[in-house]
């Protein structure tokens, strides 16, 4: 899949790639999450989450693994 480096994550697209990419922070390669777990993080209403979740897999920055698993796959601006 191709990364589309001219994406802007707004501020709610941000927020889940930080929860993503604490994975990364533990010394784990890759950060997984499910729309459960971001939205009790958040505090963000399912519906939000996943929205913000399409938007995140559609410019290549995180996949979705499974149903119901994403997971942290690149942000161009760390390159």
């Amino acid at each position: 899949m191709m990364i589309n480096e001219r994406f802007e994550p707004d501020e709610r697209q941000e927020a889940i790639l930080a929860v993503l990419k604490e994975g990364r922070e533990e010394g784990r390669p890759w950060g997984y999450a499910n729309p459960k777990r971001l939205e009790e993080q958040l505090d963000v209403r399912r519906q939000y989450i996943n929205r913000s979740l399409r938007g995140l897999v559609d410019a290549g920055w995180v996949e979705k693994v499974n149903r119901g698993l994403y997971r942290f796959v690149d942000d161009p601006r760390e390159d």
